[in-house]
């Protein structure tokens, strides 16, 4: 969880996930939204594949990075589970509940 923690504490990180959100997109298309340098984007990418929260696929001479919003789900119910937060899993519906 610390290093998903670690990967959300950078804006530009946070910027990459969200414009991940939209579909999954080249580390060109991703460094084009940012006035910094590629070697610091690859840095950045970097962090964010170590926290699990994007997968990097080649497809050429490209490297397209998805979005895997599952590890990021999973890190903040854990965060909020540590503190007491959260609701307990619904109860399965009952069929003979749904009749009545």
């Amino acid at each position: 969880m610390s290093s998903v923690f670690k990967a959300l504490s950078d804006p530009t990180r946070r910027r990459v996930l969200l414009l991940l959100r939209k579909r999954p997109m080249s580390a060109g298309e991703l460094s084009d939204h940012f006035d910094v340098s590629k070697p610091t984007m690859s840095a950045h990418f970097a962090v964010l594949k170590e926290a699990d929260l994007v997968h990097a696929e080649k497809a050429g001479k490209s490297v397209i990075y998805h979005l895997k919003l599952s590890v990021l789900e999973e890190a903040l119910l854990g965060f909020a589970q540590s503190f007491g937060l959260g609701a307990e899993a619904p109860e399965p519906y009952n069929n003979e509940e749904l009749r009545q």
